[in-house]
């Protein structure tokens, strides 16, 4: 149904690297939402209604804000493909991480005005009316939310959206809350216990967890979350097949929103290469980022001595000291400054996260192991790099 949807709707539905097709997505997801959960709305309410049950209407007006939330996601869709301008040089895909926060807001607000709902009928309740029909309407209601789950999951994985992989996850918990509605349902119709306001409760709470879990989801790259491991692992690979590199540190990848991301590497080829050469292949090598990743990558050219047995052996003396630190100590952009009195080590550790505060420590120990018993002296000239960039 999927597939067939995206061909009968979406002109070159197969190139979802476009960010116009990727956009085309992004709003047939959500004109499907909002036929879907209107037509839920409809018939719960009414049932909702008829019945007496806060519960259904509660779980009615879930699927009017879900409704909101497709517009609100297809509005950010739409705004996110506009170009990029004077005053938003980098364009303004993250319209889409704003729309997924603001229908994460939707979702709390809807949330505490049902939780108002379900305290009221827990201090007065009344009886509801149940039928086949109730049930009938809720079973269809589970039925075409998973579907939409399913739907909204397979397009997220297409074009790579946070925010329908959201939507997908906010349809999986609306089958959980339609389900424990109908339990609900079930159990004053068999027992006649008043569980309809704690049970329109449960489905409030719930409905609040799912928003919070929503706005943390898109706040996160909103204020600049780590590489996607994905993304990360295919700029890497690629640098890596190149012959003439010899080594790559500090990728740092800023996110302006799904096809404007910006980056930057640190890529050290071997310093006898001819420099021309190497300046004509790393932009064959950005070009292809930006071709095949829709990365706009920066690469600064780092020339490395690779015929230096002096340098090589003190490389090799200051990664062993540093492993029996910690293993995951990293060093790069190693250089040998040799003077009358002493040398300078010039080069950048990777320094884990968890060994922060640290730095001092380790170049003390670094110089101490360097200068034992050694009849040179070693000066460590060290910059501490994130690991996370490297």
């Amino acid at each position: 149904m999927t597939n067939w949807l995206l061909r009968t709707f979406i002109r070159n539905s197969e190139d979802l690297e476009d960010s116009k097709v990727r956009a085309a997505v992004g709003q047939l997801a959500g004109i499907v939402g909002i036929l879907c959960n209107i037509l839920l709305f409809s018939g719960k309410l009414a049932v909702g209604l008829f019945t007496g049950s806060v519960s259904i209407t509660a779980d009615a007006m879930n699927n009017l804000s879900d409704a909101t939330s497709s517009v609100v996601t297809m509005l950010g869709f739409r705004l996110a493909e506009r170009p990029a301008d004077e005053d938003h040089p980098f364009g303004h895909a993250r319209y889409e991480y704003l729309s997924g926060l603001a229908v994460s807001a939707l979702i709390l607000i809807i949330g505490v005005e049902l939780g108002k709902s379900s305290l009221d009928k827990i201090l007065h309740p009344a009886s509801v009316d149940f039928g086949w029909v109730t049930a009938a309407v809720l079973m269809g209601s589970i039925l075409v939310k998973l579907w939409m789950s399913l739907f909204n999951s397979a397009l997220g994985k297409k074009i790579h959206s946070a925010t329908l992989a959201a939507t997908a996850a906010d349809s999986r918990n609306d089958v959980i809350t339609t389900s424990a509605v109908l339990v609900a349902a079930l159990v004053e119709y068999f027992t006649k216990l008043r569980v309809d306001g704690y049970m329109g409760l449960a489905v409030c709470l719930f409905i609040l967890y799912s928003g919070v879990g929503l706005a943390k989801e898109t706040i996160s790259p909103l204020l600049g979350e780590g590489t996607d491991p994905e993304l990360r692992e295919k700029l890497v690979d690629y640098i890596r097949d190149n012959p003439k590199v010899l080594g790559f540190h500090d990728l740092m990848v800023h996110d302006y929103g799904p096809g404007q991301r910006f980056a930057s590497i640190h890529v050290e080829m071997d310093c006898r290469e001819d420099p021309m050469e190497c300046h004509e292949l790393i932009d064959d090598m950005e070009r292809e980022c930006l071709k095949s990743h829709g990365v706009h990558l920066v690469i600064h050219y780092d020339p490395v001595v690779t015929d230096d047995p002096e340098l090589d052996r003190m490389h090799i003396r200051v990664e062993q000291i540093l492993h029996t630190l910690d293993l995951r100590l990293g060093v790069h952009d190693f250089r040998m400054v040799p003077g009358k009195e002493h040398t300078n080590l010039i080069f950048d550790i990777v320094l884990p996260t968890e060994l922060r505060g640290q730095e001092e420590k380790i170049r003390c120990r670094l110089e101490e192991e360097l200068n034992e018993n050694s009849p040179v002296r070693y000066y460590p000239v060290i910059t501490f790099d994130q690991s996370s960039f490297n």
